[in-house]
């Protein structure tokens, strides 16, 4: 996964589809959040269970541990080793949902010096719910300075492949409540990442601007398709 994401539908938009019964605590506002173009170390949204019920908090991108203040903060772990290994082992209880429209991957095709960016997103249009863990703002408490968040990721499959070896687990409605869940142990939740993300057919991708390579354009253009881009839509790159 290469670091950059949309997620511009209303908090509200995306709690509807998960439909968990709680009233939400919501601290990222009714709007439309509105980013076409969210890079790590942005405040994002993000949904967690606290004590008093689901909450909406905008959480950094990027965490880690206090006592490895001596490289950058990533902003993926991988799920093969994350409930085990030392850095994350912190905070793999505190599990989290990003609720995303899309994100970009990029990619070297041949004939071209400059990488060439796609958009994947859900092909129903639906919200894309990754999993997630960090350290967020609990009931009555401020924000910490290390508070943040990192994106579980896997091996990609299928089409996929060709775009990037990396992609979030995402996971349907049902297993992200089951996620959100204190009540779940955390072997269950071991091997819901392991084992239950959607799979490749569940998504699309197409080619879109370079444009989104600047963390500085950030309007709704960048998700538009690139004109031509349906000759590669879903194709393998690669023979």
């Amino acid at each position: 996964m290469c670091g950059r994401l949309t997620q511009y539908r209303g908090i509200h938009d995306f709690v509807a589809v998960l439909s968990i019964p709680d009233a939400l605590i919501n601290h990222v506002g009714d709007e439309p959040l509105a980013r076409y173009n969210a890079a790590p170390t942005d405040q994002l949204a993000l949904l967690h269970q606290a004590d008093n019920g689901l909450t909406a908090d905008k959480v950094r991108w990027g965490w880690r541990p206090h006592w490895a203040k001596d490289r950058a903060a990533p902003i993926n772990a991988r799920v093969e080793k994350v409930a085990y290994g030392p850095f994350f082992r912190a905070i793999w209880s505190r599990r989290a949902i990003v609720p995303v429209d899309s994100w970009f991957e990029w990619v070297t095709e041949p004939g071209d010096s400059t990488r060439q960016p796609w958009l994947i997103r859900r092909r129903d249009r639906a919200p894309v719910f990754c999993a997630a863990i960090g350290q967020f703002p609990q009931r009555d408490e401020p924000s910490r300075d290390d508070d943040g968040f990192v994106i579980i990721t896997a091996d990609s499959a299928g089409g996929m492949l060709d775009i990037h070896d990396r992609r979030p687990v995402v996971f349907s409605p049902e297993l992200a409540r089951e996620w959100l869940d204190p009540a779940t142990p955390r072997e269950r939740a071991e091997q819901m990442a392991l084992l239950q993300g959607e799979s490749s057919d569940a998504f699309e991708w197409y080619r879109v601007s370079k444009a989104v390579g600047n963390v500085r354009n950030k309007d709704a253009s960048l998700i538009e398709e690139a004109i031509g881009s349906d000759q590669y839509r879903q194709k393998p790159l690669i023979d």
